[in-house]
């Protein structure tokens, strides 16, 4: 009776635990953007400053224009051994004039493409050699002898 306690114990550890490692591991990146944060600006009044405080600093300005901020967030998935998986992801623009003045704040949908990852190789020129027959390819090349001109005769 004993021995069947202790096997059920066991087994319903084992259950517990094999079930919390399969639990989801949920991650944020960047700066998801609250729609309420977005809600206190208005284009038009609202500085850079405002925005600062209301939004946060931004994920990155576009490359030529400082007046175009950009706010990017995503909220990661992962379970076990699996890819992460995108669950939700924002992107916000804020546009400003030369004054600093908010002029839009919009919300980008992004269509993204899910483009597969190819494992090619790029074929280069010349053998393909294993170690193996590199290892003995070299046995016999290398002869002393030749390489210095050495006859053999000993000291001169």
């Amino acid at each position: 009776m004993k021995h069947t306690r202790y096997t059920l114990i066991a087994l319903l550890s084992f259950t517990v635990l094999i079930a919390s490692a399969c639990t989801p591991t949920k991650t944020n990146r960047g700066n998801i953007v609250d729609d309420f944060r977005m809600e206190e600006l208005t284009p038009g009044v609202s500085t850079r400053t405002n925005v600062l405080k209301s939004l946060g600093s931004p994920t990155t300005k576009a490359p030529f224009d400082e007046n175009t901020w950009y706010y990017i967030g995503q909220k990661m998935e992962k379970k076990g051994i699996f890819d992460p998986k995108v669950v939700e992801e924002k992107v916000v623009v804020a546009t400003f004039d030369d004054k600093g003045i908010l002029q839009a704040l919009n919300n980008v949908e992004s269509d993204r493409l899910d483009i597969p990852k190819v494992r090619r190789k790029t074929p280069t020129g010349g053998n393909e050699v294993t170690a193996l027959e590199q290892i003995i390819g070299n046995v016999g090349k290398f002869n002393r002898s030749q390489a210095t001109g050495d006859t053999g005769g000993g000291a001169r």
